[in-house]
């Protein structure tokens, strides 16, 4: 199965319709103009989270897609040099050496400090002296910079409470001080899950009218004229058809992946792939194979391979093939190759599954995530999955496409 393969349609028998126009698709735009004058601007909760709202009526800017999106390269992160790199392996190295050097003259000179590592009234201790070193001897000289307490939400900006060490940061003591830090070590990256302003106030008026939770599922009577409008939201949001959304991020890759392949199915996943990622893999029965990390060309290789032999013993040709990527790595820092990807997508006709839960609302212009920040049509790309977590402050996730897509995940 090589230039067929996305002859049979994914979803259903049913006749794909043609996409709509960029332009009808952000025909009731997302995003509202701010009066540099309004006084919204100087409040307290604007300067720690950001403008979310104005009181006076703004109006509606209509974001509108152009009929070719050229290729624009980001800016590509800086090499760390190697003279970094080794100095820092080798101080870690020379922590590591130190903390064995300490543990065994301590353990024959300072018993004491070491019964919680040793066998106690015939017990086992909970973890051993070798497991606990990097704790005890590595992490704990400089623990004053981690599990910083924080008075208050978690929002674009955050009240550290200052604290002090007298023996080595083996206990602390609080200062009663209070120091307003940018955040940059947690999610609700845009400050819209605030404890007070406009969105609170909105939450709490929405709940007031329509309760807390739905009585029912939402394929019985689940299903409210609100969580309709917030799917077309996220549609027009993301440039797409239609979008579904799903009660918790985790899930929304976990249980929607086996709706999307099934047995018979191949499945190429990014090595560092998030684990809801590779839960759903696991759940949908199609075989799985993985390609080195960010490297295009080991998953060349891996799919000119799967296509040429099929699947394993018959060698039939595979129903689906899907390369399951993310847009934003959120513990390495980087990016997926969008370019490339999209262009052997075009070339090996495989479907492209984009978990984009920590670039959506924080990378592009406008904030529509990875297809934003490289400005490519996001139709090019079979399923758009983010959450709602990181930069919206809310729970759940959303998967975006075309309508038949949706259509079969309802």
């Amino acid at each position: 199965m090589g230039k067929g393969q996305r002859s049979q349609p994914m979803y259903s028998n049913e006749i794909i319709e043609a996409p709509q126009d960029a332009g009808k698709l952000a025909s009731s735009g997302v995003f509202q103009t701010v009066p540099a004058s309004s006084s919204s601007l100087l409040g307290h909760n604007d300067i720690e989270y950001g403008s979310v709202a104005v009181s006076a009526p703004a109006e509606t800017k209509v974001q509108t897609a152009p009929k070719e999106l050229p290729h624009e390269k980001p800016h590509e992160v800086q090499d760390i040099p190697f003279f970094t790199l080794m100095t820092t392996y080798m101080s870690f190295l020379l922590l590591v050496v130190l903390a064995h050097f300490e543990d065994f003259f301590g353990k024959i000179f300072m018993p004491k400090q070491y019964v919680q590592v040793r066998v106690q009234n015939g017990y086992a201790p909970m973890v051993s002296d070798f497991e606990s070193m990097w704790s005890r001897h590595v992490y704990a000289r400089m623990r004053d910079c981690f599990n910083r307490p924080i008075g208050g939400v978690a929002g674009g900006h955050v009240e550290l409470i200052d604290r002090v060490t007298h023996d080595y940061n083996k206990s602390f003591q609080f200062t009663g001080k209070l120091q307003n830090v940018l955040n940059l070590a947690s999610y609700n990256y845009l400050g819209f899950a605030q404890s007070e302003g406009p969105c609170a106030d909105k939450v709490e008026e929405a709940m007031r009218e329509h309760g807390i939770a739905q009585a029912s599922s939402r394929i019985e009577t689940g299903c409210s004229k609100l969580l309709v409008e917030t799917e077309e939201m996220v549609a027009r949001f993301m440039g797409t058809e239609a979008a579904i959304i799903v009660s918790m991020g985790y899930a929304t890759n976990s249980l929607t992946m086996p709706s999307l392949v099934s047995k018979g199915c191949l499945i190429i996943s990014d090595e560092l792939n998030h684990s809801s990622l590779i839960a759903g893999s696991r759940l949908s029965g199609a075989v799985i194979r993985v390609f080195r990390h960010n490297d295009t060309r080991d998953l060349e290789k891996q799919l000119r391979r799967s296509i040429s032999q099929g699947q394993p013993r018959t060698h039939r040709p595979w129903k689906k093939i899907m390369v399951v990527v993310e847009g934003l790595y959120s513990m390495e820092g980087e990016f997926c190759n969008l370019h490339k990807l999209i262009e052997m997508r075009n070339k090996y006709k495989f479907y492209l599954f984009v978990d984009e839960a920590h670039s959506i609302g924080a990378l592009g212009k406008r904030g529509r995530g990875i297809c934003d920040h490289f400005n490519v049509d996001p139709r090019e790309i079979d399923i758009l999955m983010g959450t709602f977590t990181k930069s919206f402050g809310a729970a759940g996730g959303y998967i975006a496409g075309s309508k038949a897509l949706i259509d079969h995940l309802r």
